[in-house]
């Protein structure tokens, strides 16, 4: 059975649905404020424009999700794996990603403000555009990442890798 609101999107949110088996689901637009989908399957699944504020996404599987547009504000997506995920526009400020797997992912255009990415693996990811304003990428791995024109004012690299890097035109302190 499914829930929808007066304007019919998908509602869980706050819902438990930790280790959730959610491949190829169709979660385009739906509220999932607060849930916890830790350990859950979301491979290939479409999260366009889906509402994760505070959700809980440690250890998810999102390889290859379709999350362009979707708000991760405070979302825990601590060791997630994003591999080859589309995040362009995602609104993911102070998220954490501590030890995510973002390689090949693409962040272009995504509002990273305040964004925890510690040791995070983001090699050969598309961050054009990305603002990551006072975000913490301290031993993250950005070899070969596009950061063209992306912001990075007040973010910490100490001891990032950005061996490769393409940073035309990237701001930064």
């Amino acid at each position: 059975m499914k829930i929808y609101d007066k304007f019919g999107k998908l509602i869980f949110d706050g819902k438990n649905m930790a280790g959730a088996n959610l491949i190829d689901a169709d979660l385009e637009d739906a509220n999932l404020r607060g849930a916890n989908l830790s350990s859950a399957n979301l491979r290939r699944a479409n999260l366009e424009d889906a509402d994760l504020e505070g959700a809980n996404l440690m250890n998810a599987d999102l390889r290859d999700a379709k999350l362009m547009n979707a708000d991760l504000w405070d979302t825990n997506l601590m060791r997630a794996n994003l591999e080859c995920a589309n995040l362009r526009n995602a609104s993911m400020d102070g998220a954490n990603l501590y030890c995510a797997n973002l390689g090949g992912a693409d962040l272009g255009g995504a509002d990273m403000v305040g964004a925890y990415l510690g040791d995070a693996d983001l090699e050969g990811s598309n961050l054009n555009g990305a603002n990551m304003r006072g975000a913490t990428l301290r031993g993250a791995n950005l070899e070969d990442a596009n950061l063209k024109r992306s912001n990075l004012r007040n973010a910490d690299l100490h001891g990032a890798n950005l061996r490769g890097a393409k940073m035309e035109g990237c701001n930064r302190d």
